[in-house]
């Protein structure tokens, strides 16, 4: 019988074939076309302007959505903004995850999280120090330096996808992908970022977390079918 400090045996041939084989190359293709988006922005230029280093589709998106600007939708884009912003997103919520899968003995479903999170919000700190782009003018919340990526949609996206991997089911799915996308529409809505500061981000959220699950799945996988088979064992 396979011990729990060696979950890996316990998975499945396809979490096996998993780790050596195109998640980890998609993965870090996410990230090498968000690299490649952030570059094609800051080609555009920074002159000072209000258009300043944004493409069509940006600037079409930001006037298109500026139309639905009033109290109604405010209040869900500020909820939006308060999860994804300081203590919130950065302690609260990942404490209160990692204690979740702490008490269902996840642990190496912990670091994958841990790992992934980390990874993505340091990521998005180079990326907008590497690219400095300018933020639309209009803007109805505090905001950091640097547009592009956007942090909440990243962090959004990340953690989306962790859970869509960690638990293979639909409503998993629905639920991050529909948290995600509220995400990219709130960080436009306020003014805080160009449409494609939130593409980038999504692709480097779930970037990352692919690139650290694939070489993770097969010890995940068995992780969760050992604690499966305790829990029927017990009862």
């Amino acid at each position: 019988m396979v011990s729990d400090r060696h979950p890996e045996g316990s998975a499945t041939p396809r979490a096996k074939r998993i780790t050596r084989r195109w998640p980890l190359i998609s993965g870090l293709g996410a990230l090498a076309l968000t690299i490649a988006l952030g570059y094609l922005v800051l080609l555009r230029g920074t002159a000072d302007t209000i258009d300043a280093g944004s493409l069509a589709i940006d600037r079409s998106w930001l006037a298109w959505i500026d139309r639905f600007r009033g109290p109604t939708l405010d209040a869900p884009a500020l909820v939006l903004n308060y999860l994804g912003f300081g203590l919130t997103a950065s302690l609260l919520i990942p404490i209160l995850i990692v204690g979740v899968l702490l008490l269902a003995r996840q642990y190496w479903a912990v670091g994958f999280y841990l790992a992934a999170t980390i990874l993505t919000g340091g990521a998005v700190q180079v990326l907008k120090n590497l690219f400095g782009r300018t933020r639309p003018q209009d803007i109805l919340v505090s905001v950091d330096f640097g547009s592009f990526p956007s942090g909440h949609v990243a962090n959004a996206a990340v953690m989306a996808t962790i859970f869509a991997l960690l638990f293979s089911r639909c409503w998993v799915w629905i639920l991050g992908a529909a948290y995600t996308l509220a995400m990219m529409i709130s960080r436009t809505y306020l003014g805080a970022h160009w449409l494609t500061d939130t593409i980038g981000a999504l692709l480097l959220g779930v970037g990352i977390a692919v690139a650290v699950w694939a070489p993770l799945a097969a010890k995940l996988d068995g992780e969760r079918r050992l604690r499966a088979a305790e829990h029927l064992k017990r009862h």
